[in-house]
C-alpha cells in the first residue's frame, strides 16, 4: 500500500508547540493550499489542509516555521473520529509530516544571524555562484568515463 503526500502551501498561523504527559512533543497545524484552477469569479481558491507532527520534528517545525511561511512538506494521510460533547462522531483527516522544507529566504541583511523562525539565507540570481571559483586541476586518466 502507498500513502504519500507532498504539498507546498502556507502557513495559516504559527505552529503551537505543546508536549503530552507523556513529554512527547507534538504541534497542529494547517497549511494554505492554492488549488490549480481559478473559480467563476476568476479567482484561485485554496484548500486548508491539517498537519500534524511529533517528536523532534514539531520541536523543529515550532521553533523555523512562521504564520505565512511558504513550506513543502511530504508526509502520509491520517484519519480519526471521535465523539464530541453534544454525542455527534466526529471524523477528522490529517496529515502526519515526515519532512517539511522552508521554501523562503533569508532577508540580506539577516544573512549573518541563525535566528529561529526565520528561513536561511539563498543568494542573488543575478550573482554568479561561480564568480570566484578557480578550475580544477583533474587529468582525463581521473575521470570515471
Amino acid at each position: 500500500m502507498i500513502n504519500n503526500v507532498t504539498l507546498v502551501g502556507r502557513l495559516v498561523r504559527d505552529p503551537e508547540l505543546k508536549y503530552t504527559a507523556s513529554n512527547i512533543a507534538n504541534t497542529k497545524v494547517t497549511l494554505a493550499v492554492n488549488r490549480r484552477f481559478k473559480n467563476a469569479t476568476g479567482e484561485r481558491e485554496a484548500d486548508f489542509i491539517n498537519l500534524v507532527l511529533w517528536k523532534q520534528n514539531a520541536e523543529n517545525f515550532a521553533n523555523w516555521m512562521h504564520k505565512g511561511g511558504l513550506v513543502g512538506i511530504v508526509g502520509s494521510i491520517q484519519t480519526r473520529n471521535y465523539e464530541n460533547q453534544q454525542g455527534q462522531r466526529v471524523y477528522v483527516t490529517e496529515v502526519l509530516v515526515d519532512h517539511f522544507q522552508s521554501l523562503e529566504s533569508r532577508p540580506e541583511n539577516q544573512s549573518n544571524q541563525q535566528h529561529p523562525r526565520q528561513p536561511a539565507p539563498v543568494q542573488s540570481r543575478q550573482e554568479n555562484p561561480f564568480s570566484n571559483s578557480k578550475p580544477m586541476d583533474i587529468s582525463d586518466d581521473e575521470l570515471p568515463f
